[in-house]
């Protein structure tokens, strides 16, 4: 009987564990089931990019996964029975039910509106393509001398507000950060920031908590009212909210517990990658929700699920930082340089040459996912039938 491998979303993480799996396995030992509610790859990291007009290539899941023995379903996850090991999902076909023996969790996240009021009702959203598609819409109608503001001052919030800007000069763009502009970069990021900002026009309100949202303006908690015409709600993500309806082990934020291969600690036969999990790096911190800690917890689930199965060893690479690649519209860029655990350090680049850098990484990142199969590792090993069958046996927590 072939191990029935099931991977829930086909964002960066679950695209790359699927498509390293298909490397690592035998087709004739394995069916890797690949769910995904939508029919395309979206690259999320250029969702501001989508937001101001700009075209992104089509990346079919069907296309991208021809040929590597890994089966693309169209539907959406609906719930998840980690003790039957079952999934249970709707699509154009009806409701269906998946069994499988390992599961590969990578639903992700979404934004977060933080129970702020008139958020869900008036404020615009780039954590996927339904929300950037919307904006898009609302940012063309907009004639010149209207105000955008942006709520939120991490990686998200700086690179739509410096696009939106860059895009529509014409426009009065502003930014609302909870703390400092920047205040985590080093002191160059930070001169650098700054410098853009004020060359792009935008409007820096710093060290603000917005406490509510409005048709026309946002207003902060000391009651001061920031005009409007668009807010940009770009305050962190939240993650899916099915696992925490599960019995699997969640933290406080829903992210699945999991251990340094990324599997559940609860449920042996459940993986977590990505925003979905709640994974520690180094000097024992959370990982961020990035794609610089989601990649490579995809490899590290998809090597340690193939040593599992064929007797290998696992893997013993801690995920680290390097940098954080920051986007400031099309021409200019900040690449930030950190220490393993993300903290700033002196050394930093900007300009063009940062925009160059950090658009070679979307790239890099974007071919990784849609060419599943091809580069290294490609010697596919056998299942062995007692690993296959003592990975799907619960072990005692």
């Amino acid at each position: 009987m072939q191990h029935r491998i099931v991977v829930l979303g086909a964002g960066y993480t679950g695209a790359i564990t699927a498509g390293r799996l298909a490397k690592r396995l035998r087709r004739e030992d394995v069916a890797i089931t690949l769910v995904n509610a939508e029919p395309d790859f979206v690259e999320r990291v250029r969702m501001h990019q989508l937001a101001t007009g700009q075209r992104l290539r089509p990346r079919p899941l069907g296309e991208m996964f021809a040929g590597t023995g890994v089966e693309v379903r169209i539907a959406k996850v609906t719930g998840v029975d980690a003790d039957r090991r079952t999934v249970s999902v709707t699509g154009a076909d009806g409701d269906g039910e998946l069994a499988y023996d390992t599961l590969v969790y990578a639903l992700g996240s979404g934004w977060n509106p933080q129970g702020v009021p008139g958020t869900a009702e008036h404020a615009y959203e780039i954590a996927g393509r339904p929300g950037a598609l919307r904006l898009r819409e609302r940012l063309a109608r907009l004639r010149a001398g209207q105000t955008v503001v942006v709520v939120g001052g991490g990686l998200t919030g700086l690179e739509a507000a410096a696009e939106i800007a860059e895009a529509r000069p014409d426009l009065d763009v502003a930014i609302a950060a909870g703390d400092g502009l920047g205040d985590w970069l080093s002191p160059k990021g930070r001169e650098h920031l700054r410098k853009v900002f004020a060359r792009l026009g935008v409007t820096v309100h710093e060290h603000v908590t917005v406490a509510s949202v409005e048709a026309d303006r946002v207003v902060t908690a000391d009651g001061t009212a920031i005009p409007a015409d668009v807010t940009v709600w770009a305050t962190g993500f939240a993650v899916h909210p099915i696992a925490k309806a599960t019995t699997l082990e969640v933290a406080d934020t829903g992210q699945i517990v999991v251990d340094g291969t990324l599997r559940s600690v609860s449920h042996p036969d459940v993986y977590a990658v990505g925003d979905a999990a709640m994974a520690m790096g180094p000097g024992n911190k959370p990982l961020r929700m990035s794609c610089a800690s989601g990649t490579p917890s995809a490899w590290q689930a998809a090597d340690a699920i193939a040593a599992r199965l064929t007797g290998g060893k696992l893997p013993n690479v801690p995920i680290r930082y390097f940098n954080q690649c920051v986007s400031l519209g099309r021409r200019d860029g900040l690449i930030q340089v950190v220490t393993a655990d993300d903290r700033a350090v002196r050394a930093a680049l900007t300009g063009r040459f940062a925009a160059f850098y950090k658009e070679l990484v979307c790239k890099g990142a974007a071919w990784g996912v849609a060419n599943p199969t091809l580069g290294l590792p490609a010697r596919r090993r056998p299942v062995t039938h007692k690993q296959a069958a003592s990975s799907a046996v619960r072990e005692p927590a």
